[in-house]
C-alpha cells in the first residue's frame, strides 16, 4: 500500500498564524511513515510556538524509535501547564503506521481521530487511563482506508448554533465525510482535507472561532506518473524514449515543445494546441491522445517549482499551465521522470531571464520537494 497524506490550517479569525501544527516524516528503509498534530493552547504566534514544539518532540522521539507510549509520556511531562486553567499548554495525537497497514495512534488532550473503511466511519475504543490522559489505538489499515486526524476547530465549528449547539460534532462530522466518499470514492487526502477545512470554516459563518486544522491519510495502491521532459543526448535514443513511453503502466505528461513532437511522431499521434487559454509569461498547453498534460519544458517547469516550493497555489487560476502540472503531480505517489540531456541552444541566451535554470537542475528540485514536502516517491532517468 501506499499512503497518501496532506495536511491543512485556517487561522482563528484575527489571527495570521494557525495555532495547530502537523508534521510528518516518511522512512523509506523501514517503510513507514510517522505523523503528529499538536494544538497549542490559544491561538496565534504563542500557541504555534507551543504546538510546534510538542510536535518537534514528537517526531523526533518517533524517528529515533523511541516506543510511542514512552515518546508520549516524556511530551506531556515536559509540556508547562497553564496554572489557571490547570491544561497542558499543547496536546497532540502521534500516528505511527506501516506499509503494510499496522498503525498505532496515541492521544493527549486532542479531538479522537476519524477512521473510514469502505466508505464508512468505523467506531474506535482508545486503550488509557483517564488520570494520564493518554489513549492508545492498535489496529491494521486496509486498502482504501482513510485515517482523519482534526483540531478542536473542526469538531467544535459552529458552536452555539440552533442546528449544532454543541457543533459540528463527530457525528454529523461522519455523515458528511461519508457523502463525499460516496460521490467520490478515489479522492486524494489532499481534496478530502479541504473538503472537511472548508465545511468547518462555513460553519463558523466564514470566521472561525478557533484554528482549524485537517490532516489526512488515505490506504491505497500508489499511482504512478511518467514526466518526459528534454529530448535525449543522442537522437539515436529517440526510439528507446517512445518504447518506454509506450509501456509505461500508469498516467503520462509531456513537458517540452521539441519532446511533443519526438513522441507525437514516434506514436502517430496529433498534437493539438490550446491557443483560447493563453497566459502572460507561459507558453500555451497541448494535448496529445493518452497523455494527462503536454506543456512547453523550462519555463513552466521553474513556475512549477516555484508554485510547490512555495504551496501557493489558491489564488492562481485552475486552467494555468504551471497549476495544471502541480495538480497532476500532487494527485499521484509514485513518479519518474525522464530527463533527456541534450542542451537547448535558447537555454543559452543571455538575454533569457537570470533565473532561468538549466532542465536537470530544475526537475531535480522538483523531485526534492516532492520527496520531502509531500512525501512522494521520486525516480530521475537521465536519457
Amino acid at each position: 500500500m501506499y499512503i497518501d497524506i496532506d495536511h491543512g490550517h485556517i487561522p482563528k479569525k484575527g489571527q495570521i498564524v494557525c495555532g495547530d501544527v502537523f508534521l510528518s516524516s516518511k522512512l523509506k528503509n523501514e517503510n513507514r511513515l510517522t505523523a503528529v498534530l499538536s494544538d497549542g493552547l490559544g491561538s496565534g504566534i504563542k500557541a504555534n510556538i507551543l504546538a510546534k514544539l510538542a510536535a518537534s518532540m514528537a517526531l523526533r522521539f518517533m524517528l529515533n524509535d523511541q516506543p510511542i507510549e514512552r515518546s508520549a509520556t516524556s511530551i506531556r511531562e515536559t509540556l508547562p501547564i497553564d496554572s489557571t486553567r490547570k491544561i497542558a499548554f499543547a496536546t497532540f495525537t502521534i500516528i505511527d503506521t506501516e506499509f503494510d497497514g499496522f498503525t498505532r495512534i496515541m492521544e493527549y488532550g486532542n479531538s479522537q481521530f476519524m477512521i473510514f473503511r469502505k466508505g464508512k466511519y468505523i467506531h474506535t475504543r482508545p486503550e488509557g487511563d483517564p488520570e494520564d490522559e493518554l489513549y492508545t489505538t492498535s489496529f491494521k489499515a486496509e486498502l482504501e482506508d482513510r485515517i482523519i486526524l482534526f483540531s478542536d476547530g473542526v469538531s467544535q465549528s459552529g458552536i452555539g448554533k440552533k442546528e449544532m449547539p454543541f457543533g459540528w460534532g463527530i457525528a454529523k462530522m461522519a455523515l458528511f465525510i461519508e457523502d463525499i466518499l460516496k460521490r467520490r470514492p478515489d479522492i486524494s487526502a489532499s481534496d478530502l482535507r479541504k473538503y472537511i477545512a472548508r465545511r468547518a470554516s462555513f460553519n463558523d459563518d466564514l470566521q472561525p472561532q478557533d484554528d482549524i486544522s485537517c490532516a489526512v491519510l488515505y490506504f491505497r495502491k500508489p499511482r504512478k506518473l511518467l514526466l518526459c521532459s528534454g529530448p535525449p543526448y543522442d537522437s539515436k535514443k529517440d526510439a528507446q524514449v517512445i518504447e518506454n513511453v509506450r509501456n509505461f503502466k500508469g498516467h503520462k505528461v509531456i513537458s517540452g515543445g521539441t519532446t511533443a513532437q519526438i513522441i507525437a511522431r514516434g506514436l502517430r499521434k496529433e498534437i493539438d494546441v490550446d491557443l483560447k487559454n493563453i497566459h502572460p509569461g507561459l507558453p500555451p498547453v497541448a494535448s496529445i491522445e493518452g497523455f494527462e498534460l503536454v506543456t512547453e519544458g523550462i519555463l513552466t517547469l521553474g513556475k512549477a517549482a516555484e508554485m510547490l516550493k512555495y504551496n501557493n497555489m489558491s489564488s492562481i487560476a485552475q486552467d494555468n499551465p504551471a497549476k495544471k502540472l502541480c495538480n497532476i503531480l500532487l494527485n499521484h505517489d509514485k513518479i519518474t521522470f525522464f530527463v533527456g540531456t541534450r542542451i537547448n541552444e535558447a537555454h543559452q541566451d543571455p538575454n533569457m531571464p537570470v533565473e532561468l535554470e538549466i532542465r536537470r537542475n530544475v526537475i531535480k528540485k522538483i523531485a526534492y520537494i516532492l520527496e520531502n514536502t509531500f512525501l512522494k516517491e521520486t525516480e530521475i532517468v537521465y536519457i
